[in-house]
């Protein structure tokens, strides 16, 4: 008969259940969590773009700020540079698009007759796409024509999210200093230090991959354009536009880019210049893989692709597109946190044990 002291489970089965409730409590909080962010998306989405663009722009309002400006004004320049650098390209990659977004559509269309010559129901399927997509896009002209009132105020939500993001990161930028000692009032006095250590890891993880994606969607739609431009595709600006607003979207948003380019060369230019213009994608693919990703990693948080892979397809899934845009650099911040626990509560490795006797 077992002593009153003996536990009724094995030492392993205990832990095997401790971990279990751990697991379960923690995607129990996550779970209520992104769904009060999907209730009051409303609200959380102006917050996460003001986050967004205060990683991104962090840089420049510390500079203003090292140069003796006042915090205030630094803040307030660094608000007009974000109005005039994204007022300017919206203007640009609209005024391409609209210019040639009816080329790219009639070059996507000639490109499915073309496939369905060649590759019959495969080929069928891309020229039923590029048929729907011009069908879509008449509809949708229809409908806001018809309901002007929708429009103008789904016209209004988007600028009322604008304007309220930017008023965020106004107070983002100029409050930064006073982060930390929210952070400690709101935390615990035991715990204040590893709140403040955890907060900001995870704001430098974010921080760096604004940063970095930024830097690597610039070169590649740059090269994409310029590649493109050298093989007289139509459309060239717009579909380096597209380029650079689908490397936000990690893996995912290149491969659509890419496809889209490939097959506008293929309508207009022939098979020749689409297999040119493939190589370009590839190549600037290729260096976007092996040398930016590794060097602008190196300097942030690092992430493996399949991570990254299946926080899109959460957040495409929770939020559609804005999912998609957030789910990257949510993920880099809890990958920071993770480094952070991991740092300060690891164990410390096992040292060498006394000498056994001979």
């Amino acid at each position: 008969m077992p002593s009153p002291t003996t536990p009724l489970l094995p030492e392993p089965v205990r832990r095997l259940a401790a971990w279990c409730a751990v697991v379960l409590l923690a995607a129990g909080v996550v779970g209520i969590g992104v769904w009060l962010c999907v209730v009051f998306r409303t609200a959380v989405t102006p917050v996460l773009l003001a986050l967004l663009g205060t990683a991104l722009l962090g840089p420049l309002h510390r500079r203003l700020v090292r140069t003796g400006m006042r915090r205030s004004l630094a803040a307030v320049l660094t608000c007009l540079a974000v109005v005039a650098v994204a007022g300017g390209a919206a203007y640009i990659v609209a005024t391409a698009l609209i210019k040639t977004g009816d080329q790219i559509l009639g070059a996507l269309k000639q490109a499915g007759q073309e496939l369905a010559e060649h590759f019959g129901a495969a080929g069928a399927s891309v020229r039923d796409l590029a048929a729907h997509a011009q069908g879509l896009l008449a509809r949708l002209g229809g409908t806001a024509a018809s309901g002007l009132l929708s429009g103008l105020g789904a016209v209004g939500a988007m600028t009322a999210t604008s304007v309220l993001a930017l008023l965020l990161m106004f107070f983002f930028l100029r409050d930064s200093d006073r982060a930390a000692a929210a952070l400690r009032s709101l935390a615990p006095r035991s715990t204040g230090d590893v709140v403040e250590a955890m907060a900001r890891r995870a704001y430098g993880a974010v921080e760096g991959f604004m940063r970095g994606t930024t830097f690597i969607a610039a070169i590649d739609a740059v090269c994409i354009t310029a590649g493109l431009l050298v093989l007289r595709v139509p459309g060239a600006v717009g579909l380096g536009a597209l380029v650079f607003v689908g490397a936000y979207i990690p893996y995912l948003g290149a491969f659509i880019s890419g496809s889209v380019a490939v097959l506008v060369a293929l309508a207009d230019r022939g098979w020749a210049i689409a297999l040119w213009t493939l190589g370009v994608v590839l190549a600037v693919q290729m260096l976007e893989g092996h040398v930016l990703l590794p060097m602008v990693q190196s300097r942030t948080v690092q992430m493996h692709p399949a991570t990254v892979m299946v926080a899109i397809t959460a957040g495409a899934g929770v939020a559609g597109v804005l999912g998609m845009l957030f789910a990257v650099p949510l993920t880099a911040a809890v990958s920071g946190v993770v480094s952070e626990i991991r740092a300060r509560y690891a164990e410390p490795a096992a040292g060498p044990g006394p000498e056994s006797p001979a």
